[in-house]
């Protein structure tokens, strides 16, 4: 087997851990998804993120604590306020500790994620976070993914327990979707400088985003010094504006998951790539995190998304077992072993 030139300079270079340009990045993304030049992409991938972070997986949970037709009216959510079905709800504070304490009560999440709408009430988050902060484990790490805010208001996040944020330029940004890219960016700029962990990713990935768009908005992340990178396609789901785009497949997500991968390693700051929503193939071409979700999802139908979409942390652990990764880190560093003895000994996964 010879693969073209350009393709194995770059990946025998990305075994080296020389990251790619972003000229060889769109090359890699222009493969066909179904190719072997692509199949090996992601076999590199895959490869140089086993060796870069020890074969070790994340476990991470997501509440998503609200419910709103939401003014920011992305056609590719199911929030919008111009084609949303959803009234305006609130889990309760008590609700909401209850979630977090059933994500972590195995001892291996690394973190738990707090998701509001764009619009949020600024005091209620701050004590949810409060509650769940003094209820799950000390090792278990807080995240939020809100809306814009500022640089004071990410400084009183980190004294009340948060150690990071998930904020996102995406894809089209102002186009698809009412936002201001240049408020998205300055946001990613507040949480670097109030030393929040800056969770990004490539997203919504649709079949119209050109391999220059994916890129161009992949860089954005690994030029902030993001902490964890991701890739994320979008969800068909019939009501929404952008529907009759259509939707990829997780082998073309797995084929972005590998760039992104790649293109990473000029990032010291990315300790972590995930595959949204959770898929081997995403986890065998360069991610070690999944998300387990309750509450609302902007990619759901249903109010509860652990009634539909959403992966429970049983079928999580699961996955990234059978996806052969050796350990789960926990939000202090430590780690546990993922093994089949783990699995049975906890009866934490239901195995075949």
């Amino acid at each position: 087997m010879k693969l073209p030139a350009p393709l194995d300079r770059i990946l025998q270079n990305a075994l080296d851990r020389k990251a790619p340009s972003k000229e060889e990045c769109v090359y890699l993304l222009t493969l066909p998804a179904d190719s072997l030049e692509a199949g090996v992409l992601r076999s590199v991938g895959d490869t140089v993120s086993r060796r870069r972070f020890g074969n070790e997986a994340m476990l991470l949970g997501q509440i998503g604590t609200d419910t709103a037709p939401c003014p920011g009216n992305c056609k590719f959510c199911v929030f919008g306020e111009d084609h949303t079905q959803f009234e305006r709800t609130q889990l309760t504070v008590e609700e909401i500790v209850g979630r977090a304490k059933a994500f972590s009560a195995g001892g291996d999440l690394y973190a738990i994620f707090l998701m509001t709408m764009h619009d949020f009430e600024w005091g209620g988050l701050l004590s949810a976070v409060e509650a769940v902060r003094r209820e799950i484990p000390a090792h278990t790490q807080i995240v939020v993914n809100i809306g814009d805010f500022t640089v004071d208001q990410a400084r009183e996040l980190r004294a009340s327990g948060v150690q990071g944020a998930y904020h996102v330029c995406r894809l089209r940004e102002g186009v698809d979707t009412g936002l201001d890219p240049e408020a998205r960016k300055e946001t990613f700029r507040v949480i670097r400088e109030a030393g929040l962990d800056f969770y990004y990713c490539c997203e919504p990935i649709g079949p119209e985003h050109s391999p220059q768009e994916l890129v161009e908005q992949m860089f954005l992340g690994i030029e902030h010094g993001c902490f964890q990178h991701a890739a994320m396609r979008r969800v068909w789901v019939p009501q929404l504006p952008v529907a009759e785009r259509g939707q990829i497949t997780e082998l073309r997500l797995a084929q972005v998951v590998a760039v992104v991968s790649l293109a990473t390693l000029g990032c010291p700051e990315t300790q972590n790539i995930a595959v949204h929503e959770p898929n081997l193939v995403g986890l065998t071409a360069g991610a070690n995190v999944v998300y387990a979700e309750t509450g609302a999802n902007p990619r759901d139908t249903e109010a509860d998304t652990a009634r539909n979409r959403g992966l429970d942390m049983e079928a999580a652990r699961k996955m990234l077992y059978e996806a052969g990764f050796s350990a789960l880190r926990l939000g202090d560093g430590k780690t546990v072993s993922l093994d089949l003895e783990y699995l049975q000994d906890t009866n934490r996964c239901h195995l075949d």
